[in-house]
This record gives C-alpha cells, sequence and structure tokens, in this order.
C-alpha cells in the first residue's frame, strides 16, 4: 500500500541513506546537498518540507508503513502561480515498482482538488527514463525538450519537459 504523509523525525536515516546513494541523486537538481547530512535531513524534516500554498506540496512517500521516499510540487509565481512543477525521489529498493507512478497520480489527485493549480509539469534529464515513463503512465504528456539546458557535474543534459492539465 503506498501512501503520502508529511515527513517525521524517525524518517531522517532513511532520508540521509537515500540521498546519499549517487544512483538516486545522478537525476536531481544540484540544490539537493552532497553528502547528505544529520542536519540537512533535519532541516528537510523541519523546515524544507513545509509548504502552506498548497497542503499537499510536499509529502514521504510511505510502502506499507515504510519510509520509501519524497515527492512534492512546486506552485509557480505571479503569472505562473496556476502553474506547479512536480519533482520525486525513491529509494532504489523501490525502484522499478510502479510506486513513483502511484504517488505521482495521489499527489497531482490532490493538488488539483485542494489549490487553484490547472497544469503540473515536470523536467526530466536526458537519460532518466524511469522517471519518462512514470510520468507518462500517470497521464502526463511529453510537450518539449529544451536542448542542453541542464548543466550538472561537468556535463549538459537535455530538459524533457512533461505536463498534465487539470
Amino acid at each position: 500500500m503506498i501512501t503520502l504523509r508529511d515527513f517525521q523525525p524517525h524518517d531522517a536515516p532513511h532520508i540521509i541513506k537515500t540521498l546519499n546513494d549517487e544512483q538516486v541523486t545522478r537525476y536531481l537538481s544540484s540544490k539537493i546537498p552532497f553528502p547528505y547530512t544529520q542536519a540537512d535531513a533535519d532541516w528537510w524534516i523541519n523546515q524544507g518540507s513545509k509548504n502552506d500554498v498548497i497542503d499537499a506540496a510536499v509529502k514521504a512517500i510511505v510502502v506499507n508503513e515504510q519510509f520509501a521516499g519524497c515527492i512534492g510540487i512546486t506552485p509557480g509565481e505571479f503569472e505562473y502561480s496556476r502553474s506547479g512543477e512536480i519533482g520525486y525521489w525513491l529509494n532504489k529498493t523501490y525502484w522499478g515498482q510502479g510506486i513513483i507512478t502511484r504517488a505521482i497520480t495521489l499527489i497531482c489527485e490532490e493538488a488539483f482538488a485542494q489549490s487553484n493549480l490547472n497544469r503540473i509539469f515536470g523536467a526530466v534529464f536526458t537519460g532518466n527514463i524511469g522517471s519518462m515513463k512514470a510520468l507518462t503512465k500517470s497521464g502526463f504528456e511529453q510537450e518539449a525538450i529544451l536542448k542542453q539546458a541542464i548543466y550538472k557535474n561537468g556535463v549538459f543534459y537535455n530538459s524533457h519537459i512533461f505536463s498534465k492539465l487539470k
């Protein structure tokens, strides 16, 4: 059973372990610290994951009562305020089981029902085939490929933009 909930202090060791796995962080934003420390996890649980704009903004992904990852939607600002960007990560133990696809579906349903968002989009690194498949299976459509729009660790990546409308 897959559920979404707020982060809790006992999630910290799982967050630290997951975000210190280079296979997990390979296609994540470089704003996530590496190495990931206890202080980083404490900040995330107590402050970073809190968002008053929409209740569904950032949640822990839980599988059979075990912490598995994170998913969130960041609302845009000003003329982009009806659009939100989805992001997520999952401990590799849970990869390939349809968990992130289900989590994407759950958070999108919640966000569309509880906010004024009309569009949710995700930007995916070239090479992150699993994420592209999960978004497509969750009803997202590919809109664009932005050539060499991402630069991380000395490498350029195309950014694949997927979106889902309310």
